[in-house]
């Protein structure tokens, strides 16, 4: 079978592992149902055709190991499974002809419906004993989120199996198999397009366009050549709103005025470590204390710093408790291959998403470890579904990543932290995710008195300065009090420790240990 001779005979390693597994995936479907309760969704793009070929491929298996008979008996036998194809006015005049095309080459059976998917769906089936339904679904397609290689339909629906093989390929891996495979696909994807959808949606990819100084006339590069996979749907038209700058009544000094929530208010981070081996004393965490300086030095509010261990309840707990209270949450320890690293799948589970394949990511570690990055399933480039964010820096060897508002970092030391952090700064000046709000004015003075006496002066200072932070910590036991003041008023600040030293006796407040 000249699909299954093809991707045997590559040198492609990681399109063998996925060839493998979605056959698998086919087989087991062909498996649990006959011929007659499986159809096919063919809308002629890529993804379908692809599945098209892999289901020729699969079936030609599957019928070679019920008879046992030798390839070349059953090499040329025709494509029995019902497909069904959706044709609307809206639809590519060349995805319309490279369907009826395919058709006649391969000798599909095919169904030509004109109503939506759903009442298309409910037509057929009901004159069909269909149970199952294959269909050309990856992650990162709209219709993939929450679903599975079997899937039952969503409620509302009429009630069949979705069949995802290629669920977990990504964009290379798509064009992989079909220039491997050599197989025709619509002219389209050579004009530019990437992604298809209806005439009044889809253009070519600006990403492929090739603009000619001389005339100005405008080519498209070929769709395989698109060099992030991410941006495989950048040619769908889209209409964006920019939105509102959210406005907050702040009171200062018994006046009322409206600031800019995303820039002057004060802003609150999260900080959570992950490891067992901060827990069992083995290693000091000094990550964590400097991450809270650096945010404190951009006006940031730490509002506590966590240690959890190893485990993906203990960081899904733990993320999902402070997620939806502060501003940011950093999270860092338990990223990479090994069996305690489970950061990222917690924050999965934090969120409620499963994790999936990252197309990009894993070019990165493929770039920075080789080919030991994949396997049947490659850990370390699953991140969560639908909610991340790659964060690119040529300064790091791998983007940052960021799942709505908890950033992983991948820092083991101060050394790195800080790498990390400036090119964090850098990378989100511009968006105002980690902006510079107003800097904390502080105070610092030292108090030779006790614990009991300093007591009262300080809780009423507290009542006369809510809006200013009163630490207090001794060094040793017997040293001095130290009182740290902390506020966004500079003169607020300075009033409070004026207030403060007024309450004890002369002697007891050392105004040289002020700072």
């Amino acid at each position: 079978m000249e699909i299954d001779k093809a991707v045997r005979e590559s040198d492609d390693q990681r399109l063998k592992t996925k060839y493998n597994n979605a056959i698998f995936v086919i087989r087991r479907a062909l498996a649990l149902y006959s011929i007659e309760e499986v159809a096919f969704s063919f809308n002629g793009g890529k993804d379908s055709t692809v599945l098209l070929h892999l289901l020729r491929a699969g079936h030609y298996l599957h019928k070679e190991e019920e008879s046992h008979t030798s390839t070349g008996l059953i090499d040329h036998v025709e494509f029995p499974m019902r497909t069904i194809y959706f044709e609307t006015p809206s639809t590519f005049t060349e995805i319309n002809s490279f369907t009826y095309e395919t058709a006649s080459t391969y000798g599909l059976q095919m169904d030509i419906i004109r109503l939506d998917f759903k009442s298309g769906l409910e037509a057929l089936l009901k004159a069909n004993p269909i149970k199952a339904v294959f269909l050309g679904v990856r992650i990162g397609d709209p219709t993939a989120v929450g679903q599975e290689q079997f899937s039952p339909s969503s409620p509302g629906w009429p009630s069949f199996m979705r069949v995802n093989p290629i669920l977990d390929w990504s964009y290379r891996d798509v064009w992989a198999f079909l220039l491997t495979c050599k197989v025709q696909y619509c002219s389209l994807y050579d004009q530019g397009y990437t992604s298809i959808g209806s005439i009044h949606d889809t253009v070519p990819n600006d990403l492929l366009c090739i603009q000619d100084p001389k005339d100005d006339k405008r080519s498209f590069k070929p769709a395989y050549l698109l060099p992030d996979g991410r941006l495989e749907r950048a040619g769908r038209a889209r209409k964006f709103s920019a939105p509102t700058p959210a406005k907050s009544p702040v009171i200062s000094n018994g006046d009322i005025y409206t600031v800019d929530v995303h820039h002057n208010s004060l802003r609150t981070a999260s900080v959570i470590a992950v490891g067992d081996e901060i827990l069992s004393g083995i290693v000091e965490d000094k990550v964590g204390h400097s991450l809270c300086r650096k945010l404190r030095s951009i006006g940031w509010a730490v509002a506590r710093i966590s240690v959890v261990r190893n485990d993906i309840d203990s960081v899904a707990e733990e993320v999902e408790r402070w997620k939806g209270t502060s501003d940011m949450v950093f999270i860092y320890g338990g990223v990479g291959p090994l069996h305690s690293d489970v950061t990222i799948s917690g924050v999965a589970k934090a969120f409620g998403v499963r994790t999936a394949p990252d197309e990009e990511f894993e070019e990165y570690l493929r770039h920075l470890i080789g080919e030991k990055c994949t396997g049947d399933r490659n850990e370390m480039a699953q991140l969560p579904e639908g909610i991340t964010e790659l964060l690119h820096h040529e300064k790091l060897p791998t983007p940052l990543i960021k799942c709505l508002n908890v950033i992983i970092l991948a820092a083991s030391n101060i050394a790195e932290l800080d790498v990390q952090w400036d090119c964090l700064i850098e990378l989100t000046r511009s968006s105002g995710l980690l902006s510079s709000v107003e800097p904390f004015a502080s105070k610092r003075l030292a108090m030779n008195i006790s614990d009991v006496k300093a007591a009262q002066p300080l809780s009423k200072l507290h009542l006369e300065f809510p809006d200013i932070y009163i630490r207090c910590y001794r060094e040793s036991r017997n040293g001095p009090l130290i009182v740290c003041l902390e506020g966004k008023d500079q003169a607020r600040t300075e009033a409070a420790a004026e207030a403060l030293s007024k309450k004890f006796e002369p002697g007891v407040l050392d105004m040289n240990q002020q700072s």
